[in-house]
């Protein structure tokens, strides 16, 4: 360790420090779990190994359970949330200790008043949004192709946002506004993102019977803008798509054998959720065959949960097939009604968990949960626990350490951060004590904000945010951009 890591701990140690004692420790790495003590203090990581209790030393019964790396969330919505939730209690009662915002092609504007001090229990880092960068330049006018100097203004706009300390850009190139530009116009964006050391975010164009095309268009953008390029909660989720995860993560692995640094994250439900206009493609939403298509593209309209209706809240958490039958009709005149009335938020089971176990398998997927605070969605509130007690613990999809991997370094190591995501003397001092024996999500699509269990303590900057109940401490810091370097 370099003399100055050595005199950081050294002042540090002068501090009052937590020991954490006996727990079996996921470093982060992917490494073998194995038994340690590991002191912290402000903010950093302090001594690993086998430690006596210093006077003032706050101690900590590890035994029994697992201390990891604080939670990387690679995409999260809980830039809506944290102004009214600071604790941000279903977050850190996973073990979510950082949270990346600004997701799907819409981000808070400018983002340098977004920087700007705001008490929260964890951290939290800023993409700029390609939507909110369009909107602002093209106005009510965003339904065609961008001209040239309007993608001029576009590039102008985020080269303001990388310099005010941006990750990177996000698109949501399957929503309304993302969804008319070219491919042309998102690689000349992504290569003032790549000027910065940046990373390309996508919500792809398609994630059901195009997925592939909007794949292809991923890898496209990366090659021709030369920039490290990310994939949103990839998924297959329509009928068409179904049982074809081997071959999306073939084309995605053929494209990093020739040097394109891509990856991407997967949320551990078989269920998305989003607006309602997104089930139709061809945004011919008053088209009963563009609808009919839509709804059986995803299994059919019992597939498909209201979550949110401002004209209809009668609706919420019914499906549009039990709503159709109890008003005598058919689920597509009332989908056309809902859209033409205002809209609504839904949650759609359409994908198959044979390919969600194929994407956690792949080294370079993640873990993510697209959730946040107030989140009508059961991953809003369960998606960490859900992996470890579920995928891990009972379906042994994964080992714990290759899990703990894809929450924590793998995270870090994708957007540049070398002083966290492992448990590693020096290092930010987030960390999460839980119990592997229990810990499980217990969040429902009828009940989606009730609480997971066995996540024991949270971490964030030394400071305890979470002890079995939320502690109201807010550390979390407001993170900026580094460089991103190739996870391989």
């Amino acid at each position: 360790m370099k003399a100055g890591a050595l005199f950081l701990i050294a002042a540090l140690a002068a501090d009052a420090a937590t020991l954490i004692r006996g727990a079996m420790l996921a470093d982060g790495s992917g490494a073998k779990l194995r038994q340690a003590d590991v002191r912290i203090g402000k903010g950093r990581i302090l001594r690993i190994g086998r430690l006596a209790p210093q006077p003032g030393d706050s101690l900590v019964d590890g035994a029994g359970l697992v201390l990891a790396p604080g939670f990387i969330d690679l995409h999260n919505h809980s830039d809506r949330g944290l102004d009214r939730e600071p604790e941000a209690a279903s977050q850190v009662s996973q073990g979510i200790t950082t949270a990346i915002v600004g997701q799907d092609g819409g981000s808070p504007w400018p983002i340098a008043s977004w920087f700007q001090p705001r008490n929260a229990a964890i951290h939290t880092a800023i993409l700029a949004g390609h939507a909110t960068i369009r909107r602002a330049v093209m106005g009510d006018g965003f339904r065609r192709a961008a001209r040239p100097n309007e993608i001029e203004r576009m590039a102008a706009l985020l080269e303001q946002a990388m310099r005010d300390g941006a990750l990177g850009l996000s698109t949501g190139l399957e929503y309304e506004i993302g969804g008319y530009s070219t491919t042309e116009e998102v690689i000349a964006l992504a290569r003032v993102a790549a000027r910065h050391k940046g990373i390309y975010v996508s919500h792809i164009r398609d994630e059901a019977d195009k997925t592939f095309e909007a794949l292809r268009e991923v890898i496209r953008i990366a090659e021709e803008a030369r920039i490290p390029a990310h994939v949103s909660h990839i998924k297959l989720g329509t009928v068409g798509v179904w049982g074809k995860a081997k071959e999306a993560i073939a084309l995605i692995e053929a494209a990093r054998k020739r040097g394109l640094d891509i990856t991407a994250d997967c949320y551990p439900y078989d269920a998305w959720s989003s607006t309602i206009t997104v089930l139709i493609p061809s945004k011919k939403y008053d088209d009963p065959e563009s609808v009919a298509r839509g709804l059986a593209d995803v299994g059919g309209a019992g597939n498909v949960t209201i979550t949110t209706c401002a004209r209809h809240p009668e609706y919420e958490f019914q499906t549009l097939e039990q709503i159709a039958r109890s008003q005598n009709r058919s689920p597509v005149d009332l989908f056309i009604e809902i859209v033409r009335e205002g809209g609504a938020g839904v949650v759609c089971r359409s994908m198959k968990d044979e390919d969600i176990r194929e994407f956690y398998r792949a080294p370079w997927v993640m873990v993510s949960s697209d959730g946040g605070i107030g989140m009508r969605h059961p991953r809003g509130a369960g998606s960490y626990p859900r992996v470890l007690g579920l995928f891990v613990r009972e379906r042994k999809w994964l080992t714990l350490e290759e899990a703990i991997r894809k929450m924590t370094s793998a995270p870090a190591a994708r957007l540049g951060w070398r002083d966290r995501g492992l448990v590693r003397e020096g290092f930010v001092a987030d960390l999460v004590l839980f119990d592997p024996a229990t810990v499980i999500d217990r969040s429902t699509f009828a009940d989606p904000f009730r609480e997971a269990v066995g996540v024991r303590k949270v971490w964030v900057n030394g400071e305890l945010v979470w002890d079995s109940r939320s502690t109201a401490a807010t550390p979390g810091e407001k993170l900026r951009r580094l460089p991103v370097h190739a996870v391989r």
